[in-house]
């Protein structure tokens, strides 16, 4: 595969995407941004056979700055212009949201403006001591954007996101832990092992009833009542008949230990 700012591989069932572009600090090129489409086309295609977790991660003691400034404040750009550049990104940025396995990112180093919003964008994100998440955005009279208005809020609430989005601050790792921005802190010189052993779990779970459970949980804060119970049933539906879930139950009547037991799997870390 010809990759010109992005790294990837899967290795034992985990895909890892790495943003490679250290010398800008892992800004969003555009060479960067279809690399991006072109990984994540094989990694949705591949979802639940090859690949049963996906971490993204940035290379060089960053994870990303965001969009490359230098590039910007041009007299020739028109508010047309950025529309339609802005909408093709979203393309991406709902991708990765919504592929259907685990999404791990793990942040070392800045994440800002669009970078912060697409390390935020996965189902978990962990971050080194020297993580730092910033919607930058305020900083150079803009606003947030790679869904940014989306996503913080869910995280840590209307108010919280007010306030990051407003000062465009910097929030280092144990206060992102704290406010619910991430998941957790992991150590600097183990990051990408501890990391990867979290996504390793997975192997063993269901990877479709994951992909179903997140498809609905994705779209919970939008939906009524009825319209959730609706889904629910439908996935349901879909999770009772896979081969997964009849071996589950096959070893639960022949008393043998289930093959995806989070507990036991943490334990063995």
């Amino acid at each position: 595969m010809d990759l010109t700012h992005i790294k990837f591989d899967i290795s034992e069932e985990i895909a890892t995407i790495t943003l490679n572009r250290p010398d800008a600090r892992n800004a969003l090129s555009r060479e960067m941004r279809e690399d991006f489409r072109t990984v994540l086309k094989l990694v949705k295609e591949q979802a639940g056979e090859e690949v049963k977790a996906l971490i993204l991660t940035g290379a060089g003691g960053a994870f990303c700055a965001g969009g490359d400034i230098k590039g910007m404040g041009s007299d020739e750009r028109t508010s047309l212009i950025t529309r339609r550049g802005l909408r093709l990104d979203h393309d991406i940025i709902y991708d990765f949201a919504h592929v259907e396995l685990p999404v791990i990112s793990l942040v070392d180093g800045p994440a800002a403006g669009a970078g912060c919003n697409l390390a935020l964008a996965a189902d978990f994100v962990f971050a080194t001591p020297k993580g730092m998440f910033m919607q930058a955005f305020g900083r150079i009279g803009a606003v947030p954007d790679w869904g940014g208005f989306y996503i913080l809020p869910r995280l840590v609430g209307l108010q919280r996101a007010k306030e990051l989005v407003y000062s465009a601050r910097k929030v280092g790792a144990e206060e992102a832990k704290e406010i619910g921005m991430i998941l957790d802190v992991v150590s600097q010189d183990n990051a990408m092992e501890e990391v990867r052993e979290f996504a390793g779990r997975f192997r063993t779970a269901s990877t479709a009833a994951i992909g179903m459970a997140k498809n609905v949980l994705n779209q919970s804060f939008n939906l009524d009542h009825r319209t959730l119970l609706e889904l629910e049933a439908d996935a349901q539906g879909m999770a009772l008949v896979t081969p997964y879930h009849k071996a589950a139950v096959k070893r639960f009547k022949d008393k043998e230990p289930s093959l995806f037991d989070w507990e036991k799997l943490s334990a063995e870390k």
